[in-house]
């Protein structure tokens, strides 16, 4: 523990102080009291020289500079010539086949139907006649029993060879019908149409009746069958 020496000198002073106030003053100092005097002082001055020794002095002050800042550079831009070229994008065609994954082959089964040509439909080598629509009396017409009149069709060639003058028409069936005609009388070529006519009697009895005619070139009938149907009332 340190004691404070303003404190510590006036203490040593009162004990000695202390010891010479009982006595009367002599007028010489006996060898003990020189003694102890010396030995006072002594303890005094050694005292003071410890208490000088335990003071440890400051130590230098040994405070280290702060660190300076020091800035890096920034770093540059390169230059744009210096930048690497930008990648460049090609289109790429792509193509898609559909490629089916199963082909659907349809089988048959059962008998097959037998097709049935049409007659009235037929050619005759280049020859070849199509029905157009009745220019009179179309189908269901009233007329009275034996009634004379003039059954017209137009039609049209769809063959590949003029129709000639001689071209007439011949019966398919006429059972009913008291009937004639006369030949073309000019030239058809294809694609033109054309009037062919007949002259009947209708039947006696009351009833409906059809009969039939195709064109011929003299002796090969072709294209379309021409029908006549009327209903005979008295």
């Amino acid at each position: 523990m340190k004691l404070n020496k303003k404190i510590l000198l006036p203490m040593i002073i009162i004990f000695i102080l202390s010891a010479c106030g009982g006595t009367e003053p002599e007028a010489t100092l006996s060898e003990e009291d020189v003694l102890m005097t010396y030995s006072v002082g002594t303890m005094i001055a050694g005292f003071f020289g410890s208490q000088t020794a335990m003071v440890t002095p400051p130590a230098p002050s040994t405070n280290t500079p702060l660190p300076t800042n020091t800035f890096l550079p920034l770093p540059t831009a390169a230059p744009a010539s210096t930048l690497p070229p930008l990648p460049t994008w090609t289109p790429a065609l792509i193509f898609y086949t559909n490629t089916p994954s199963l082909l659907l082959t349809p089988s048959v089964t059962g008998t097959l139907p037998t097709a049935t040509a049409n007659s009235g439909a037929l050619a005759s080598g280049c020859n070849n006649l199509a029905f157009v629509r009745d220019v009179n009396y179309p189908p269901g017409t009233t007329v009275a029993p034996r009634e004379s009149f003039v059954k017209t069709w137009k039609v049209e060639n769809i063959g590949t060879c003029d129709w000639q003058v001689h071209y007439t028409l011949s019966i398919v069936a006429d059972e009913y019908f008291d009937s004639s005609w006369n030949t073309l009388g000019r030239v058809v070529q294809p694609g033109q149409w054309a009037e062919l006519s007949v002259i009947v009697d209708a039947p006696k009895s009351d009833g409906t009746y059809t009969s039939y005619w195709r064109l011929t070139d003299g002796g090969n009938a072709f294209g379309a069958t021409l029908g006549l149907t009327v209903v005979v009332v008295e």
